[in-house]
């Protein structure tokens, strides 16, 4: 009925983008970070798109992102320190000034989910199956409830938990193997829900049980490349048999 293979007892799912549309404000946000920052170091520079958030920051910790993403342009910035101000020419700085953004964003239009997403959840619930959310936002329990969703939530590992614990960011694959931990299963047992190619190159890494690449952006055969066992474009798509 989920479209999952025998054996599999839970789903852990990636926030952004998958249960919620908070992908699309993400983006916006690293957006006008990263341009304002260009166009102050030189006006000349290419601006940041959507093939540079699908390749260098989507699915990250929000220090890897920038890190990533100045390095393809050649650009090493002083780490700086998470107490840097939003105004700091430093990876946190630049991070600070991200979330900055992104918190407005959400505080004035809150948070918007992904109805087929939520009908897959619901299901998988009523299935019997553990869940848990695995993102690399900070803002994980916010957004979870401004989402509605908590009450189909066992565990969560985001930013603030990968801080915590010391685990390496996607492609990692620690935090989804901390997901897996905190609901008491084998990666073997366990599905990963993925958007973003280091989500499922993670997936992979973690030997999980499958993982489902979740193409909202039109890069299909980019998440199979990166190792995806099925992609589909919401997960209700699952419930009817429409994985491809």
């Amino acid at each position: 009925m989920l479209g999952l293979p025998d054996g599999i007892r839970a789903c852990l799912f990636d926030m952004d983008g998958v249960l919620t549309r908070t992908a699309t404000v993400h983006m916006a946000a690293w957006k006008r970070t990263f341009d304002e920052y260009l166009r102050a170091s030189d006006p000349q520079a290419p601006l940041f798109t959507q093939l540079d958030y699908n390749r260098y920051v989507d699915g990250k910790p929000r220090a890897d992102g920038v890190r990533d993403f100045l390095a393809s342009r050649g650009i090493t910035l002083p780490e700086g320190s998470p107490d840097d101000p939003a105004s700091a020419a430093t990876v946190h700085g630049i991070g600070r000034r991200k979330n900055e953004l992104l918190l407005a964003e959400l505080a004035e239009n809150g948070v918007e989910v992904y109805p087929g997403s939520m009908a897959y959840l619901r299901a998988a619930r009523d299935a019997g199956l553990a869940t848990a959310v695995v993102t690399a936002s900070a803002n994980g329990e916010q957004v979870v409830a401004a989402g509605g969703f908590a009450d189909l939530i066992d565990a969560r590992v985001d930013g603030v938990v990968t801080a915590r614990e010391g685990l390496r960011g996607k492609p990692a694959p620690d935090t989804f193997l901390a997901g897996a931990r905190a609901l008491g299963v084998e990666p073997a047992e366990a599905a990963v829900f993925e958007d973003a190619l280091a989500g499922v190159e993670a997936g992979r890494a973690g030997a999980f049980g499958l993982v489902v690449g979740v193409d909202r952006v039109g890069q299909a055969e980019a998440l199979r490349a990166h190792g995806a066992d099925v992609v589909v474009t919401d997960l209700d798509q699952l419930l009817d048999g429409g994985a491809r």
